[in-house]
């Protein structure tokens, strides 16, 4: 079966290094997935859930911030503000930031708090998205 080699790096670590069979995820430009032998392409990623495949019937997910993707084909190198699992991901805590968000964007009137409500709603979505993921896995 073929692979391709998978680097998933943030500014303070690299969170993977291994061979894959593909990897789906969302770009500026819509979802795509990178397999062997893909074309050239260097894209702009959204903030999101990236899945990861390693043989046909093993599957795994990573929540991402905004970055970059580049590949060749041989090599998958996607740059990103943050990466994490959804072990990291405590879903009590999450639905309370989400809670929090929407009341914040309610209520509020002042910008910057609005702003930061509305990054926080964004994130906690996506955590939700990537432990949603994982149960759809375990079933």
């Amino acid at each position: 079966m073929k692979t391709l080699r998978l680097r998933i790096i943030t500014p303070t670590q690299i969170v993977r290094d291994e061979e894959i069979v593909s990897a789906t995820i969302d770009t500026a430009a819509g979802e795509i997935t990178v397999l062997p032998r893909h074309t050239n392409l260097f894209s702009l990623l959204k903030e999101g859930v990236i899945t990861i495949r390693k043989e046909k019937s093993q599957e795994d997910h990573l929540a991402i911030g905004g970055g970059y993707l580049e590949t060749d084909g041989e090599h998958l190198n996607i740059l990103v503000s943050r990466a994490y699992g959804q072990n990291e991901v405590d879903q009590q805590l999450t639905q309370k930031a989400l809670d929090q968000a929407k009341k914040i964007l309610t209520t509020s009137k002042d910008d910057q708090e609005r702003h930061e409500a509305n990054l926080l709603l964004r994130r906690s979505i996506i955590d939700l998205k990537l432990l949603k993921k994982r149960r759809q896995r375990v079933q």
